[in-house]
């Protein structure tokens, strides 16, 4: 959607961001949900420099995104629509 609009994406080849809706937010698993967010994420996350923009689909998501990386993130649809308005 995000190609088809103009923009260049670069997907992250992460597979699960670790968090899992409030998975990764349980005390209990908060420690395996960073793990997972460090494995390829967060690391690549950190490699990007701050250029271009985040977007993720799931909610959850963009929570670990932005707890993980400080950066803020969104879904793709939101970046569509500002080409639009």
């Amino acid at each position: 959607m995000l190609s088809a609009s103009g923009y260049h994406v670069e997907v992250i080849e992460s597979g699960c961001c670790g968090v899992a809706g409030a998975f990764g937010y349980e005390a209990e698993h908060y420690e395996i949900s960073m793990k997972i967010g460090e494995a390829a994420l967060l690391p690549a996350i950190r490699r990007s420099g701050g250029d271009g923009f985040l977007a993720a689909s799931g909610v959850s998501c963009q929570a670990k995104i932005r707890d993980g990386s400080g950066r803020p993130t969104f879904h793709p649809i939101q970046h569509v629509e500002k080409l639009i308005i």
